[in-house]
C-alpha cells in the first residue's frame, strides 16, 4: 500500500510528465523552411512526419501562392482549421521593401513557415528573400527535410555531383540564349562541372532541339521530368543519341543537366 509521500509523488511525476509533453507539443519561434512534395501522390510518402507535426504547429506563413499553400497544407492535415491560420503572399512580383513586415509575428515570438509552390523554400525560390531578412535580423531559421528537383536530378543523372551549378531560366531571345549555352559548355569543359537549368513547361521540347542543334553532340544530357511523379522519366544521352530518340516533355516540369 502506497504511503501518502508515495502518492504525492506519483501525481508530481505526472504532473511533470504532462509539463514536459505540453512543452515540447509548444513549437519554437523561428521560421520553418516547409519543402512541398513535387507531385500529387500522398505527402507522407515524401515527407517526414516531423514535418506534418510542426505543419500543425503553425499559424503564421509567408507563400508563393496562397492558393496552392492551402491545398498543400489540407493534404498535410484534412481537419486543419485553414481560416484560422494567417497568410502573406511573396511572390517574384513582391517588392523587396514589403518582406521585412512580413516577418513581425517572428519579431513577436511566434513561430512562422514559408512554403514554395513546390520543392524546397528558398531555392530558386522568392522565399529566399524572407530568409534573407532574417538571417540579417539574427532571427532563427530551420530548414526541413524535402524533396529538391534540382538534388534529385543531380543525384540520378551520372554527372559529376561534386561540382554543379544550377542557372534557373535560360535567356529567352534565341542569340542571347546561344550565348548562354556556348558558355555553359565552356563551364563544363574547363571546370569540368555540371550545368543545370530549366525552362518554361511548355517550351521543354523545343529546347531540347536546340540544344541538339546546337551544342557539340559528344555533349551528354540528362532530361528529368515529373521528379518522384507517376509519370517519372530520368534520362541521360549525349546529344546525338538525343537527336536520335523520340521525346514528348511539353507540359511536364523538367530540368535539365548538361556534361561532357
Amino acid at each position: 500500500m502506497k504511503s501518502p509521500a508515495d502518492t504525492d509523488d506519483t501525481r508530481t511525476q505526472g504532473l511533470e510528465l504532462t509539463t514536459a509533453r505540453v512543452a515540447a507539443s509548444v513549437l519554437a519561434p523561428a521560421l520553418y523552411l516547409i519543402p512541398v512534395p513535387l507531385s500529387d501522390g500522398p505527402v507522407e510518402d515524401v515527407l517526414p512526419a516531423r514535418n506534418i507535426e510542426i505543419v500543425k504547429s503553425i499559424r503564421y506563413f509567408i507563400v508563393e501562392n496562397v492558393r496552392s499553400a492551402r491545398r498543400f497544407l489540407k493534404r498535410c492535415c484534412r481537419d486543419i482549421d485553414i481560416d484560422s491560420l494567417e497568410f502573406v503572399e511573396l511572390s517574384e512580383h513582391t517588392d523587396v521593401a514589403a518582406v521585412p513586415p512580413m516577418l513581425e509575428p517572428l519579431r513577436h515570438g511566434h513561430a512562422m513557415g514559408v512554403i514554395s509552390e513546390a520543392g524546397c523554400p528558398a531555392v530558386a525560390d522568392p522565399g529566399a528573400d524572407a530568409v534573407a531578412v532574417a538571417q540579417r535580423e539574427g532571427l532563427r531559421v530551420v530548414p526541413l527535410v524535402g524533396p529538391s528537383s534540382v538534388l534529385m536530378a543531380l543525384m540520378a543523372s551520372g554527372m559529376n555531383g561534386q561540382s554543379f551549378a544550377f542557372h534557373g531560366y535560360l535567356p529567352i531571345d534565341e542569340q542571347t540564349r546561344t550565348r548562354a549555352l556556348h558558355r555553359l559548355v565552356q563551364a563544363v569543359q574547363r571546370d569540368k562541372q555540371t550545368q543545370i537549368f530549366i525552362e518554361t513547361p511548355y517550351r521543354n521540347d523545343r529546347l531540347i532541339a536546340t540544344l541538339i542543334r546546337t551544342l557539340p553532340s559528344q555533349m551528354r544530357l540528362c532530361v528529368a521530368a515529373d521528379i518522384s511523379g507517376t509519370s517519372e522519366s530520368i534520362v541521360t544521352d549525349t546529344l546525338a543519341g538525343w537527336r536520335r530518340r523520340k521525346y514528348c516533355y511539353n507540359q511536364k516540369p523538367t530540368i535539365f543537366l548538361l556534361f561532357e
